[in-house]
C-alpha cells in the first residue's frame, strides 16, 4: 500500500489520482474553493437545521415532519427546501471533511512528518469532534453533526493513505452498507418522513432535554459509524485534494463544471417527487413515500458533490481577483466554520426551543427560512469582524492545538 511520502519538498499532485496518492501542496495563498464552500454550505446548514426546531402540539404525520396548518407559501418553502438542501448538506459537509484530512496530511507529509504522526494529530482532532460534538449536542443541539464526523474521521485513518483502488473498495463497500441499512429503516412500518420532523416536545425542563439531547447524538453517532455512514463522502474528499480540484480549481474549471451541471440534473429528478410530497401537492402511501425518500437521499448524495464543484467552479471563474465584498465575507465564514456552525446553535436553540423562549411552537416554516438566512447573515457579520481584527475563529485555534499540540499551532 503506497504512503505519502515524508520528504520536506512537497511533489505536485497528479490531476488526476494514480495507483498511489501524492502529498497534497499547502495552498499559497490560501485556495479560495475550500472556504467558499465551507462559507455557504453553513447557510444551507441553516435552512437544513431550522425546522427540526420547529414544533406544535398537534405535531405531523406529513412527509417531512414539518408543522401542521401551513399555508400554501410555507408548502412552497418546504419543496424547495427538500429539492435543494435537506439530504444535500450532510454529504456536502462529510466531502469537504475528507478534503480537508487530506490536505492535512499532506501537509503534515511535505513536512517530513512520519505517518505514525499523521494519524496521532488526525487521531486527536476526530476525538475531540466527538467529544465537542456531544457538548455542543448536550447544551444546545440534537441534531449534532460533528460527532459522526468526529467518528467517521477516525475510520478514515485506515484508508487515509491508501491507493485509490483501495479507495474505490472502501466507497463501494460503504455506501452499499450504509443504503443498506438506510432502505431497512425507511421501509420498515413506521411514519418514513416524519420521525425526526416536528413533534410535541416531550419534555419540559432543560436538564432533561440535555440528558435526551445526549443520549440521542450518542446513538445516531454509534449507528452512523456502524454502518459506515459518511465513509463514502470522505473517500470522495480526499480524492478531490489528491486531484487537486479544490486547491488548484483554474486547472479544472471545465470539469467541475461539468460535474455541477450533472449533479444538479440528477438531483433536481430524483428528489422531485420527495419534494412534492414534503409540499403536500404528491400524497403517496407508506411504500411509495419510502422508495421517494430513499431516493432522495441517494440524490443528494451526489448533489452534496455537486455544490462542491459548484462553488469550486465559482472559484475557478473569480481566480486572480482579489477577494472582496461578498466573496470575501462569504470565505470569511468559510475559514471559521466550526465557530459560525456551534454560533448557529447558540441562537437558534435558546430562541426555539422549548426550554428556551418556545418560539418554535409558533413560527411557520417560512419564517422559519427567513430566521436561518438572518442567523446565517449574523455569523457572517462576525467572522468578517474576526477577519479584520487578523483573528481565527475560537474553536478553530482549540481544535488546533489538541489535534497538533500547544508548541506546534499550525495555520
Amino acid at each position: 500500500m503506497s504512503q505519502y511520502p515524508t520528504t520536506t519538498a512537497p511533489a505536485p499532485p497528479a490531476p488526476l489520482p494514480g495507483g498511489g496518492p501524492a502529498p497534497v501542496s499547502p495552498p499559497t495563498p490560501r485556495s479560495l474553493a475550500p472556504d467558499l464552500a465551507r462559507g455557504m454550505l453553513l447557510l444551507l446548514i441553516a435552512l437544513a437545521n431550522v425546522w427540526g426546531y420547529l414544533w406544535s402540539d398537534a405535531g405531523s404525520d406529513a412527509a417531512g415532519g414539518r408543522p401542521v396548518g401551513g399555508s400554501p407559501l410555507d408548502h412552497l418553502v418546504d419543496g424547495v427546501t427538500t429539492l435543494l438542501v435537506d439530504s444535500h448538506v450532510k454529504p456536502m459537509f462529510a466531502i469537504l471533511y475528507g478534503f480537508g484530512l487530506a490536505t492535512m496530511a499532506g501537509r503534515l507529509a511535505a513536512r517530513g512528518a512520519h505517518p505514525r504522526t499523521t494519524r496521532g494529530v488526525l487521531g486527536r482532532r476526530g476525538v475531540a469532534l466527538i467529544v465537542l460534538g456531544l457538548v455542543h449536542a448536550t447544551l444546545l443541539y440534537g441534531g449534532d453533526i460533528l460527532a459522526p464526523y468526529g467518528a467517521a474521521g477516525l475510520l478514515a485513518l485506515l484508508f487515509l493513505h491508501r491507493s485509490r483502488v483501495a479507495l474505490a473498495w472502501w466507497f463501494c463497500v460503504a455506501y452499499g452498507v450504509s443504503m443498506s441499512a438506510g432502505a431497512v429503516a425507511l421501509l420498515a412500518p413506521s411514519d418514513p418522513g416524519g420521525a425526526s420532523g416536528a413533534t410535541e416536545p416531550t419534555t419540559t425542563t432543560y436538564v432533561t432535554s440535555a440528558v435526551e439531547r445526549l443520549t440521542a447524538t450518542a446513538t445516531v453517532t454509534s449507528l452512523y459509524t456502524l454502518t459506515l455512514m459518511f465513509v463514502p463522502h470522505l473517500v470522495v474528499g480526499i480524492l478531490l485534494a489528491r486531484a487537486g480540484w479544490l486547491t488548484r480549481p483554474a486547472e479544472h474549471r471545465r470539469r467541475l463544471g461539468q460535474v455541477a451541471a450533472v449533479a444538479a440534473a440528477v438531483s433536481l429528478v430524483g428528489s422531485a417527487p420527495y419534494a412534492l410530497a414534503v409540499a403536500q401537492v404528491w400524497h403517496p402511501d407508506h411504500t411509495g413515500l419510502a422508495v421517494a425518500e430513499l431516493v432522495h437521499h441517494v440524490s443528494g448524495d451526489v448533489m452534496g458533490l455537486g455544490y462542491v464543484c459548484l462553488f469550486g467552479w465559482l472559484a475557478a471563474v473569480w481566480s486572480g481577483l482579489p477577494r472582496r465584498g461578498p466573496v470575501a465575507a462569504v470565505t470569511a465564514v468559510g475559514e471559521r466554520s466550526l465557530t459560525c456552525y456551534l454560533l448557529q446553535s447558540v441562537m437558534f436553540a435558546p430562541l426555539l426551543s422549548d426550554w428556551g423562549l418556545g418560539l418554535g411552537e409558533h413560527l411557520s416554516t417560512t419564517q422559519a427560512a427567513v430566521l436561518a438566512v438572518a442567523v446565517w447573515l449574523v455569523t457572517v457579520a462576525v467572522a468578517v469582524a474576526l477577519q479584520r481584527a487578523g483573528r481565527r475563529g475560537p474553536f478553530e485555534v482549540a481544535l488546533r492545538r489538541i489535534a497538533y499540540g500547544q508548541a506546534h499551532d499550525h495555520r
